[in-house]
């Protein structure tokens, strides 16, 4: 019995081995359905499909970043409606204080052409001045360059404060939002988990993060500049991050009155919270209530991400309640929380984002000499991203292959030997079921890791 036993594996595995290879060879030969169909093309042909369109502190006035803001309760429809029209097969949009960003995939060049119909779409409402104005502010980037300056932003060498880790952050989030709202595919998913890749090596290797500097430490710093009393009452519109920062580095200093608002009262709570003490006095307020406040500020710091200006010249005259001392304004947001003619028609003395430029160039000056040891650091990443791309697109042209190794075997042991096997006894059967189980795997297992292997071997 045993005999024939090992007379049927043996005629059992090599026909097995036999469909296996028919089957595989079939397979390899099928283009995969993948999004946008990037990963079906060679590394470098896939790579210039990615383009970024970039307006930041480096080539667009800051004051004139609020008109590429996108609020989040439209991004999803804006850029939707952007991906249809202009054709992309994925799309991912990045704000921060000092940038706005376009990350995208199509076969299309980024000439003028393409980058009118771009912004068309963006802003249906424009007129051909606006246009005009974006396209002369654009920075495009096009193929390994796209993919090294987006390595560069978020390794901050790209950041109004070189240095500050948050950047890497906002990729991460940016990218996060745009994948839940379906903008995104496998490329982009790709490119963003190398981009933070790289950025983490440069902040660990190099000394470009060492004493960091940020937004906030810049702002509080040229608050503490102006010698203001610490007794002086705080007035905080917005309870995000970069404004939680700001009152824990004014509470270190000695400030002890803040009265926060925000469009989340919860969040505005929590704050207050976190700050209160024994010595500092922190009060919560819902956003709408700022037009019927009354107790008077000497400070006022605001960064929301309204896209309208949330202290309107009424707002502001409310919060005087005819008071006609100089009040320190603080506007962190882009775009900007304090409507201009605020600034024109009353006594006061601002901070805001240009204003912390001067600080940002002599920040940048001092980790210059971080910049070689960083650039080396993306280059190699952006030489590593091919590889990456290769067994990325293995991985997905081999995904059907464990799916076709089990409908062979099915077919093998319920089809093609179905009788032979209902001859054997239990112990047999069990024998059997061991050596299909084991030769199952390495059908599977085998031709990836060589595969892989010579993915490793030709990108030397």
């Amino acid at each position: 019995m045993m005999k024939v036993m090992y007379s049927f594996q043996i005629r059992f595995f090599f026909t097995f081995m036999r469909l296996s290879k028919n089957v595989h060879d079939k397979s390899m030969t099928v283009k995969q359905p993948v999004f946008g169909h990037l990963h079906s093309e060679t590394p470098d042909k896939a790579l210039n499909f990615l383009k970024t369109i970039a307006f930041t502190h480096h080539n667009t006035p800051v004051k004139e970043l609020h008109r590429f803001f996108l609020h989040e309760e439209n991004r999803k429809e804006r850029l939707a409606y952007i991906k249809f029209n202009c054709e992309l097969n994925e799309v991912m949009y990045l704000a921060t204080c000092n940038r706005i960003e376009f990350i995208f995939t199509t076969h299309q060049s980024c000439d003028e052409i393409f980058l009118a119909r771009f912004f068309k779409n963006f802003r249906p409402d424009w007129e051909e001045k606006d246009i005009e104005f974006a396209v002369k502010h654009a920075s495009v980037y096009e193929g390994e360059d796209a993919l090294r300056h987006l390595y560069r932003v978020a390794s901050s060498l790209e950041s109004l404060v070189v240095g500050e880790r948050e950047i890497i952050t906002q990729v991460r989030k940016a990218y996060d939002a745009c994948y839940s709202e379906g903008l995104t595919g496998d490329f982009l998913r790709l490119v963003i988990k190398s981009t933070v890749t790289a950025a983490k090596q440069v902040y660990t290797n190099t000394k470009i993060a060492n004493n960091p500097v940020s937004v906030v430490s810049l702002a509080e710093r040229k608050i503490r500049e102006l010698k203001p009393d610490p007794n002086q009452r705080i007035l905080m519109v917005g309870s995000g991050e970069t404004n939680a920062n700001l009152a824990k580095y004014l509470v270190k200093h000695g400030f002890k009155q803040f009265d926060i608002f925000n469009r989340t009262l919860e969040h505005a709570e929590s704050l207050a919270r976190m700050i209160s003490s024994d010595s500092v006095s922190a009060n919560a307020y819902s956003l709408d209530s700022l037009a019927t406040y009354y107790n008077g500020f000497d400070i006022l710091i605001t960064c929301t991400s309204s896209a309208e200006p949330v202290i309107t010249p009424a707002v502001y005259t409310n919060l005087l309640n005819a008071d006609t001392s100089e009040k320190l304004l603080v506007d962190l947001a882009i775009p900007s929380d304090i409507h201009p003619s605020v600034l024109a028609t009353n006594n006061v003395a601002v901070i805001d984002i240009s204003e912390l430029k001067v600080l940002a160039e002599k920040n940048l000056e001092e980790r210059k000499s971080e910049f070689a040891a960083a650039e080396e650091i993306i280059d190699e990443n952006v030489r590593g991203f091919r590889h990456l791309h290769r067994t990325r697109s293995l991985e997905l042209k081999m995904k059907e292959v464990p799916e076709k190794i089990r409908e062979i075997k099915d077919k093998a042991v319920n089809d093609v030997f179905a009788r032979e096997i209902e001859g054997l006894d239990d112990k047999s059967k069990a024998l059997l079921t061991q050596v299909l189980d084991y030769m199952e795997k390495k059908c599977i297992s085998v031709p990836m890791v060589m595969a892989k292997e010579i993915i490793l071997e030709t990108s030397d």
